[in-house]
């Protein structure tokens, strides 16, 4: 790799536009190359935000020499597919959110990287954002005592279209895969992996779930509640209490934001996320994270390593196998 790291952006929607314009921004990391299913397609994006070079299918893309990393933004079920295919050429790769439709799926994504000795990384950028930096530091210095009880929502209203991405099951649709996905990694950033949960969802008109809520249990006793809906906005806050005190998350809780430390003894810290210059929300965050592990010939982030990963999908799993969608979106990616 050189001193700069060149990406390779395989999708076109909107979330593979503001990767491309925040990386284009950074110093030492640049979109070198554009994949989509059709020339046309991957000409038109590469012609709105500037990238040199535009392919017409994932092999093209991931067989680019001048690529050394892959930012996988297709719809979810490609993930796994897309993951595999980068990792086969010798790329290092970031996934979109969810990593995979299931936790087979992301199993087999894991290895894969592992055997190939390449980076790999779930882009959950909220990970790599300064206020969530600054919550873990708060928590491992033991800032608010015992951590007690943790809750996120993420709500967004999506008017009932059978043809809409969130509403298709063919497409990985649902509230769960892909709002509920910040919620339940929060969960996860904060207690690690539950021991049990129990999840209740109520269904969408083409059978993905519209509204699902789940209670995250741990062997301490601390408890998770996590609820996500896309039939309507939510507060979108996020809280963690423990015995000394709690951390209120102002909204929106996965994006750049602040947030307050009340402690019992009347004391309290004010955190503000700090002002953001050049494009976007904070997706820089997540690629240098990227370049810097692969800087340091890490093939996994200490904050949010695989086998992590691998352990929310398996509790994503559990709360579609409760609700009534085992096996959801299963596409069979070596599994």
């Amino acid at each position: 790799m050189t001193d700069v790291l060149r990406w390779g952006v395989l999708g076109t929607g909107g979330i593979a536009g503001a990767f491309v314009d925040e990386v284009s921004a950074m110093d030492r990391a640049r979109v070198v190359a554009i994949g989509s299913r059709t020339t046309e397609g991957a000409a038109r994006f590469a012609g709105e935000h500037g990238v040199p070079i535009a392919h017409g299918s994932l092999a093209d893309l991931v067989g680019d020499d001048d690529v050394d990393a892959v930012y996988v933004a297709t719809p979810h079920p490609a993930h796994a597919l897309s993951a595999l295919a980068a990792i086969a050429a010798g790329k290092h790769v970031l996934v979109e959110k969810p990593f995979a439709m299931n936790a087979d799926e992301a199993r087999t994504v894991a290895d894969a990287a592992r055997a190939a000795g390449v980076f790999c990384m779930e882009a959950m950028w909220t990970r790599f954002l300064p206020h969530a930096v600054r919550i873990r530091a708060l928590l491992a210095d033991g800032a608010i005592g015992q951590v007690r009880t943790v809750a996120a929502d993420h709500g967004q209203r999506f008017a009932p279209d059978p043809g809409h991405r969130l509403y298709a099951p063919e497409l990985g649709g649902g509230a769960m895969l892909d709002l509920g996905i910040y919620p339940l990694s929060w969960a996860f950033m904060v207690l690690g992996a539950p021991s049990s949960l129990v999840a209740t969802s109520e269904p969408a008109m083409t059978g993905v779930d519209a509204q699902t809520s789940a209670v995250l249990r741990y062997p301490d006793g601390a408890q998770a509640v996590i609820t996500t809906t896309l039939e309507a906005f939510t507060a979108r806050r996020a809280w963690i209490s423990g015995t000394e005190g709690t951390i209120d998350v102002d909204p929106v809780f996965y994006a750049p934001t602040s947030f307050t430390l009340r402690r019992d003894d009347g004391s309290s810290e004010r955190f503000t996320s700090p002002n953001l210059s050049g494009p976007g929300k904070g997706l820089r965050f997540e690629a240098a994270e990227v370049a810097r592990c692969v800087r340091e010939r890490l093939t996994e982030s200490p904050v949010l390593p695989l086998t992590e990963t691998v352990a929310i999908m398996e509790a994503m799993d559990e709360i579609h196998r409760q609700i009534g969608r085992p096996g959801h979106g299963s596409q069979g990616a070596g599994s």
